[in-house]
């Protein structure tokens, strides 16, 4: 594999605060790569870099080949292998989703067939809707459409699910599934823990412009080796205690209460657990 986004020292600082500070980063070919931290931490700002929309003070920064900053120089050739879909749009309204991908193909050398990718996002029946009609989902479909017309190499999502249910949710993963089957990067910025597990093949968590730790959801954080919890219910009490060897522990309650252990529950922390103890503070 390649390494599509290189990134060592990017610093960039707004008056006193230093929204990003010393950022290390490398995503590989064909990977999606989820970028978690909490509101504040430096996602935004270091994908808006990454993207070619915002300078930075310091670092070195590499995307597809080519440094963002210097994105002039490698012209529009550069531009049509990115795809982006921003957080929320609410652009061409008057337009059919089918008026809408057409004309967003047109500024692409390689763009797909409209009407492939309207059927790829599954929106065929809507394919003569305006987009001011569209539900939230159906409308976050169309922005996937148009970020992808271009046939990238590299497409970047910010929280692609706002707002979704979630059998829409589920959906949308497997789009996500499928373009990444289909040889694109994708870089994800989410605040859903469930949707970073399903999707991503490793996660980077950021806080206070720093990258804490980069490693697979199974293993951030020690995950895979940490406490289990295992609670249970001793008469009118419910107690719980944490423990190295969980089967250890049930075996010694079953055989303390003859067999099956009252409103018995194991659990290994979350990946969400795992987060918070890592930025040390709430989820929004």
């Amino acid at each position: 594999m390649s390494t599509v986004i290189s990134v060592s020292g990017l610093r960039k600082s707004y008056g006193s605060t230093h929204a990003v500070d010393g950022l290390d980063l490398a995503i590989e070919q064909g990977e999606i790569f989820a970028l978690l931290g909490p509101n504040g931490a430096g996602k935004t700002t270091t994908v808006e870099i990454l993207e070619g929309f915002r300078d930075r003070d310091a670092g070195d920064v590499k995307v597809l080949g080519f440094d963002p900053a210097t994105k002039g120089r490698a012209g529009q050739a550069w531009r049509d292998r990115i795809g982006i879909v921003l957080q929320s749009t609410a652009d061409a309204g008057d337009l059919t989703v089918y008026e809408s991908v057409s004309h967003f193909a047109k500024y692409y050398e390689n763009s797909k067939d409209p009407r492939e990718v309207i059927e790829l996002v599954g929106l065929t029946e809507k394919a003569d809707a305006l987009g001011r009609t569209l539900s939230g989902g159906q409308r976050r479909r169309l922005d996937v459409a148009l970020g992808i017309i271009g046939s990238p190499e590299l497409i970047f999502l910010d929280e692609p699910t706002t707002g979704f249910d979630p059998e829409a949710r589920r959906a949308f993963w497997q789009l996500i599934r499928k373009l990444r089957d289909e040889g694109a990067t994708i870089l994800l910025t989410t605040h859903y823990l469930d949707e970073a597990e399903a999707l991503a093949d490793r996660v980077a968590v950021i806080n206070r412009g720093k990258i804490i730790e980069v490693s697979t959801p199974a293993l951030l954080g020690g995950r895979a080796t940490s406490l289990a919890t295992i609670s249970w219910r001793d008469g009118t009490e419910l107690r719980s205690e944490k423990s190295a060897n969980p089967t250890q522990l049930v075996n010694q309650l079953s055989a303390q209460f003859g067999g099956e252990v009252p409103e018995l529950n194991v659990k290994r922390a979350s990946l969400e657990d795992i987060y918070l103890e890592m930025i040390g503070g709430t989820h929004e």
